[in-house]
């Protein structure tokens, strides 16, 4: 101890982001983000059907019907989502889905006509702006220090995980986020 603070060091984050692929550059990425310590803050279960895997809410095109209404969190979410486009040219969300404790999305980052970059952020600085967005219009921090991601490298990686997204919300009790 000096000065009163102890010296030991905390244990430094392992980075999970491949150190060699460029996160502006063009390409389809999955995304996973979690709400902090899992807390279920996106579907209002008060408001869920008898049978809330066997029904589902109409929402717009590129989003996953859900089994439950969004609370004002969860709409918050997807509004930031829908935005991303807007916030970022370059950047469009293929597909999405807003679980319960977290969301799946499928980005990407687009070349123009001529296959240049448009002037796109990375996938981090997309995430970290939207989450920001959201927490701040909540009026409080609602999501994990960090987010999970893929490279999608081929067509069948891209349509295995469209249909998991798809398929996410009747599977909610077997997610591996699930927490009853």
């Amino acid at each position: 101890m000096t000065g009163g603070r102890c010296e030991t060091e905390l244990p430094k984050r392992k980075s999970i982001r491949l150190p060699e692929h460029d996160y502006s550059s063009p390409g389809a990425y999955f995304v996973t983000i979690c709400t902090k310590d899992r807390e279920q803050l996106f579907w209002d279960m008060r408001k869920a059907p008898h049978d809330p895997v066997g029904a589902a809410i109409s929402r717009p095109p590129n989003e996953t019907p859900l089994p439950v209404p969004l609370t004002a969190e969860g709409e918050l979410a997807g509004r930031a989502i829908r935005q991303m486009a807007e916030v970022y040219s370059g950047i469009t969300v293929d597909r999405y889905v807003i679980m319960p404790n977290h969301v799946h999305m499928i980005l990407r980052i687009d070349t123009d006509g001529d296959g240049r970059l448009i002037a796109a952020p990375t996938v981090g600085r997309a995430v970290g702006q939207m989450k920001r967005w959201v927490s701040v219009r909540a009026g409080r921090p609602l999501w994990q220090r960090s987010f999970h991601e893929h490279i999608i490298r081929n067509e069948r990686d891209y349509r295995e995980i469209w249909n998991y997204i798809d398929g996410n919300p009747a599977r909610w009790t077997e997610d591996r986020y699930f927490t009853a």
